[in-house]
């Protein structure tokens, strides 16, 4: 396939001044008074509609105007609105889809009869298309920033999804963005749906290369979860990782909690798992979820930000802190867990690193699920086998790369239990390797003394070796209220939050 290069656009009809158009006519006015006699209500709606063409015009080369059909006046508006589209890095690279027309197959001398001019009548053509004679043309539009090999990439992207590129427009404006038009066939049906959620798919695996972004795309950052970076006070450093630190901040007032990755830092496996926790915390809103907030990038980092949570880490007020807890507290806390966690667990969510470090406090001691870098939405019959979260919570299903599913976090909920009645670390005689091993073999934390029997009964049947033995939360929610409720004096029992959007 021969390449196009910028500004030399393989027109369908030849350039003008080999038709005896005059060199100096500006098409400009013919497509304002074309858009103004149809009535486009894109036109309509823009009083600054003249200006908006020649700004236009002015950013793209002369080749452009030479290719625009007057005909199709409404593509200039589309045109405009792609290139404003691919200023937003979250919509990097904008493109646009649809069925142009069909052309039945000469399949004996191996050439296109086009069904609209060859004189045929629509019966004929009606037929063609039923017995497979026909091919659906396609027009594919990009824009995104203009950059050394986009054209070759982009061809490669079509060619993958088994298209044949017919014409290539190709443009770059005066300010740094590409405008390219594919004409193709190849795709077997009119409808434009299904080949737009390939192009979509193949640029998310393109990892960044036709964004113009200096990360992969996976890491973009979606326009209704991007905040605006200046509002974004950083304070205190109260943690850091291989990746990156989290801080306290302020965002319009509130105080939150600022995840920084740092992209320098970030290897494969990390710039998925900010997309996928930024995928999962833009769907989730519980009372016993920590809120999200928004997130935003520049050059060198990405944020992921949250409430602040100011009572600090489960993990820190049971074994830094040395807090022993009353059963009435130690059941606030696992229903906490549970409310969360079934709530995660009805929208197809597995936290997969499920632990008292990851279950944060507010300033009334409400716990809440915190830490989605490794959570997965389950699909229905899908089965994942990779060895993820932390050796001491971990599943044996999961230590042993064996298919699992949300039974995982049941498991690790029977280690958070142990950890509330006993405020002790798990397996703190070994390392977390020798733990992990341990597990396999059917180890388990030694139950403790002095704890009510029924939760000790329900530790053992969180942590089965079987997950199928392992209850759901919302069964040990019924479980921990009934006996929430038989220790506390009348009218203070627990009530379940019902409503799943409860506001934090």
């Amino acid at each position: 396939m021969e390449l196009i290069e910028e500004g030399v656009g393989e027109s369908s009809s030849p350039p003008r001044w080999l038709t005896g158009q005059d060199p100096s006519y500006d098409i400009k006015n013919d497509i304002y008074m074309r858009l103004v006699e149809s009535e486009n209500p894109d036109a309509i709606a823009n009083p600054n509609l003249r200006d908006l063409l020649d700004a236009h015009f002015s950013r793209l080369p002369t080749s452009y105007g030479v290719d625009i059909n007057v005909d199709r006046a409404e593509d200039v508006l589309l045109h405009w609105k792609l290139l404003a589209d691919a200023k937003d890095p979250g919509k990097r690279p904008a493109f646009h889809v649809r069925f142009m027309k069909l052309e039945e197959l000469n399949l004996d001398a191996g050439k296109t009869v086009d069904d609209k001019e060859d004189g045929r009548s629509p019966n004929d053509a009606l037929s063609a298309r039923d017995d497979g004679r026909c091919s659906p043309i396609h027009e594919i539009i990009f824009s995104t920033v203009d950059k050394p090999k986009l054209l070759s990439r982009l061809s490669a992207l079509l060619s993958d999804l088994g298209l044949n590129i017919r014409e290539a427009h190709v443009f770059s404006t005066t300010d740094g963005y590409s405008l390219d038009v594919f004409v193709v066939d190849g795709w077997a049906v009119e409808e434009t749906d299904s080949l737009h959620e390939k192009l979509k798919a193949a640029i998310l695996k393109s990892e960044g290369s036709l964004s113009g972004s200096s990360v992969h795309a996976m890491q973009y950052i979606p326009s209704d979860c991007e905040i605006d970076g200046r509002l974004l006070k950083m304070e205190e450093n109260i943690g850091c990782g291989s990746s990156g630190d989290l801080y306290r901040g302020s965002y319009l007032g509130q105080d939150v909690a600022i995840k920084i990755l740092r992209s320098e830092h970030l290897n494969t496996t990390m710039r998925v798992e900010f997309a996928q926790e930024l995928m999962i915390l833009r769907e989730v809103r519980h009372k016993n979820v920590v809120r999200f907030v928004g997130a935003c990038s520049n050059l060198q980092h990405f944020s992921i930000v949250t409430e602040y949570m100011h009572g600090g880490s489960l993990f820190d007020y049971l074994h830094k802190q040395k807090n022993t807890l009353e059963l009435s507290l130690l059941l606030k806390f696992a229903l906490d867990v549970c409310y969360g966690m079934d709530y995660l667990h009805r929208k197809n969510i597995i936290h997969r690193d499920l632990k008292t470090a990851n279950l944060l406090m507010d300033n009334n001691q409400v716990v809440k699920v915190a830490d989605f870098g490794v959570a997965r939405f389950q699909s229905q019959g899908g089965v994942m086998t990779a060895e993820t979260g932390t050796y001491r919570w971990m599943a044996p299903e999961v230590i042993n790369h064996q298919p699992y599913d949300q039974k995982v976090d049941i498991f690790s909920f029977a280690i958070v239990l142990w950890e509330l009645a006993t405020s002790k670390i798990p397996y703190n005689s070994m390392t977390p390797l020798q733990a992990a091993l341990g597990v396999r073999q059917g180890l388990r934390p030694e139950l403790p003394e002095n704890v009510h029997p029924t939760l000790l009964e329900l530790m053992q049947r969180c942590w089965e070796t079987s997950p199928a033995k392992r209850p759901s939360f919302s069964e040990i929610i019924a479980e921990l209220e009934e006996l929430l409720q038989r220790i506390q004096p009348s009218g203070e029992t627990s009530k379940r939050e019902k409503d799943d959007s409860g506001q934090s």
